[in-house]
């Protein structure tokens, strides 16, 4: 059975005849939007630098993998190779509706703002920033001609409190949110949408390392929801790739035909909340 017919018969296949490109599609969320985009129907062109990782991903989604998947060694930071995974996608599946830009690092646990590397700074911008920025000008680049499209970016719950990450991070995922409205702002004209999700905290092999110390048990998925579910606003739910994956396949789709500019917090809650007001418990 292929990926797309293994979407249940509840509910038809959303993305039925698209064609996405996921930067950093090759594990963690963008492995999980991958997946997802599949399963509802898409072609998807994987673009990562992890090589092995991503011909992986691709040959585990099926017989049909090498028709409708596409691998693309791609570091977003240089715009040669952005282009020529956009163009790759665009010329095996003749055209691309989405741009998923997911690529991005949470760089060093610096906090003290005295203590700042610059050379980490810039790397954290050139990767989260300007990497999006090259996802968003070659995705506009192909589907201006088609006046349709859908470009989503991974933002954080770091874009709306501080607290939530490194500065270099937080800075970065701020510059995610007001790009996404500029860049709606001008490509509305053209039938595309610009959107972004902020996710609390996800388990995956960027965000987990930042564990605090004393929080280890053993188990390094387990400890973190652990911590984290601790901390969230929404309890008996645990926050997790795939749920990302939803925000991001229904701005994705045609059921958010209308939805442009939105920063969507996936969050339960958490930045919304001060945990210090106790007025409305029991």
């Amino acid at each position: 059975m292929s990926a797309a017919a293994a979407v249940s018969s509840s509910s038809s296949p959303r993305l039925e005849g698209k064609v996405a490109l996921v930067t950093g599609g090759a594990s963690g969320i963008g492995e999980a939007i991958v997946r997802l985009f599949r399963q509802h129907g898409a072609k998807v062109c994987i673009a990562d630098v992890q090589d092995e990782a991503g011909q992986q991903v691709r040959d585990s989604l099926g017989d049909d993998a090498g028709t409708d998947v596409l691998f693309v060694h791609c570091d977003v930071t240089v715009e040669e190779d952005v282009s020529r995974a956009v163009d790759a996608a665009a010329e095996k599946f003749g055209t691309l509706d989405i741009m998923v830009n997911n690529a991005g690092i949470t760089g060093d646990k610096v906090t003290d703002i005295r203590n700042l590397d610059f050379a980490e700074v810039r790397k954290v911008f050139d990767i989260n920033v300007h990497g999006m920025l090259l996802g968003m000008k070659h995705a506009a680049r192909v589907m201006i001609p088609g006046k349709k499209g859908s470009i989503v970016s991974l933002a954080s719950v770091a874009s709306v409190m501080g607290g939530m990450g490194p500065h270099a991070y937080t800075a970065s995922k701020h510059a995610v949110v007001g790009l996404t409205k500029s860049v709606a702002l001008e490509l509305g004209k053209h039938g595309i949408r610009v959107n972004c999700v902020s996710p609390y905290a996800v388990p995956t092999a960027l965000s987990m390392p930042h564990l605090p110390q004393g929080e280890h048990k053993g188990d390094a998925v387990r400890d973190f929801l652990a911590f984290v579910g601790g901390e969230a606003n929404l309890k008996g739910v645990d926050l997790l790739p795939k749920d990302v994956a939803q925000a991001v396949l229904y701005l994705a789709s045609d059921e958010a035909r209308y939805i442009s500019a939105l920063n969507l917090v996936v969050d339960g809650g958490f930045t919304s909340v001060n945990p210090n007001l106790k007025a409305f418990e029991d």
